[in-house]
């Protein structure tokens, strides 16, 4: 029932029903989000070898393991994820997107970002809203980035894994996730 309310929130927001500011009236409890983090978490390092490496260098990670899509014309998203840091769960935060043009479908996926260094961290920490693609470099990780990287190469801000993609609709892109702050 829960994926069911996420969708029809991500089809509210895609239909302008909603602001991006407007939390979904299911907001997951901070038990599930740390749990589904846990278990994505633990599957991305599992399944992938430089992510496990990039884990382990990172200053901070977060977490969004269900984000829902959906579009009409008018697209949204919705998740919502935890910051870790030093290994406990130091913040929450909600991921949200919208887009204009040629979409239909719906669909759900993670994503996982490796925050580098102090000052990416900072700027998550310090930000009304981090919109991703403005601030800390984001290299976003796909199967021919993670050839040429290592734990040597390691330069950029910041290295995003999407993970898990289902559903009706054709590609994912996190560019443009305003990701914000919120209390649990």
């Amino acid at each position: 029932m829960t994926y069911l309310r996420t969708m029809f929130f991500a089809l509210a927001l895609a239909f302008g029903c909603l602001t991006a500011a407007t939390p979904p009236a299911h907001a997951a409890s901070a038990a599930n989000i740390n749990r589904d983090a846990d278990q994505a978490l633990a599957t991305l390092t599992k399944d992938h070898e430089i992510a496990s490496a990039i884990a382990a260098k990172a200053r901070a990670v977060l977490i969004f393991p269900n984000i829902v899509k959906a579009g009409f014309g008018f697209g949204g998203s919705y998740g919502e994820g935890v910051l870790r840091q030093g290994g406990k769960n130091v913040a929450y935060y909600n991921s949200v997107s919208g887009s204009f043009g040629l979409q239909i479908g719906a669909q759900t996926y993670g994503y996982v970002v490796f925050l580098m260094n102090d000052s990416a961290v900072k700027f998550l920490r310090e930000s009304k809203g981090w919109e991703i693609g403005v601030g800390p470099t984001v290299v976003v990780v796909n199967e021919g980035v993670a050839k040429n990287l290592s734990s040597t190469t390691l330069q950029d801000d910041a290295y995003a894994f999407i993970f898990g993609q289902q559903g009706l609709m054709a590609g994912v892109s996190i560019e443009g996730s305003k990701v914000s702050r919120i209390e649990r």
